[in-house]
């Protein structure tokens, strides 16, 4: 986050649920810094550990210190990254330096992630509440991660997690991924969908859980968007954690992607995108 973002984010919301870690299933922890969620997640049997996605800049050292408490002195076999915004790559490169550890992401994200360009114009007229008015002012990168960048194995494989793969599920960019394991049904969603409406800070504020569509306001392709939640929703997952918000499961998460999925144009699409 630059600081003339900070300026302009209510200090409630800089300050929300800061450094809270809670275990999501077996062997995958979500630690909540901010407004967004990094996932850890290990294989028990070779010893691996793996983090998805790098939260907002100068979180590193948060980060570090909840991995040496899961881990001790382990280092992760890879940074796995849903997607290129701000608030999922903000200490990435920082993390990658710290523990020489490679980042990977989709080959579609590559231009967003090597300084080739940056994502579009936020959507300040896509609605839900007042982080979508400020969201003009979030950085929109591109960013330089070349040195340390892979891309993600075509065969859907997770570099370090034998018991997972991924899924392509673009829409809200263009090469975001969301990780499952079949075994239990574990789902990270990244922000394929989230658990708490990110457009509103008074939503944001209360963490309750509830599914929502992928925040508005960066979200590039609609049609996309819904294809990869019927995607993630023929799954079947049993728990979830995504990007925003406490982790989900049981009926909570059935019921709410079948809801999402049956309203997704009238109520998680921006009504000027549903209208045209």
């Amino acid at each position: 986050m630059n600081d003339a973002t900070r300026r302009y984010l209510p200090l409630g919301l800089i300050s929300l649920n800061d450094n809270h870690s809670v275990q999501v299933a077996p062997c995958v922890t979500q630690l909540t810094l901010k407004f967004v969620n990094v996932c850890f997640v290990a294989e028990p049997h070779s010893g691996n550990w793996v983090l998805i996605d790098a939260a907002l800049p100068r979180q590193e050292h948060k980060i570090i210190a909840c991995a040496e408490r899961l881990f001790g002195d382990r280092v992760p076999a890879a940074i796995i990254l849903t997607h290129g915004h701000f608030d999922h790559v903000g200490s990435a490169l920082e993390l990658s330096h710290h523990w020489q550890a490679p980042l990977y992401a989709h080959r579609f994200e590559l231009p967003y992630l090597t300084g080739a360009q940056p994502y579009p114009p936020a959507d300040t007229a896509a609605g839900g509440g007042i982080i979508t008015q400020l969201s003009g002012l979030f950085p929109r990168g591109p960013y330089q991660f070349d040195t340390v960048l892979s891309v993600l194995p075509e065969d859907g494989s997770v570099p370090g997690l034998d018991s997972w793969r991924w899924i392509s599920t673009p829409g809200h960019t263009p090469g975001h991924v969301s990780l499952f394991r079949e075994e239990d049904k574990t789902l990270i969603a990244g922000d394929a969908f989230v658990s708490v409406q990110q457009e509103s800070l008074h939503k944001v504020f209360l963490q309750r859980a509830k599914l929502s569509g992928p925040p508005r306001y960066f979200t590039q392709d609609w049609g996309q968007a819904f294809e990869s939640v019927r995607r993630l929703a023929n799954l079947k997952p049993a728990t979830a954690t995504t990007g925003h918000g406490p982790p989900i499961g049981g009926a909570l998460l059935t019921t709410g992607l079948e809801h999402m999925l049956n309203h997704f144009y009238a109520d998680h699409m921006p009504k000027h995108r549903f209208m045209h």
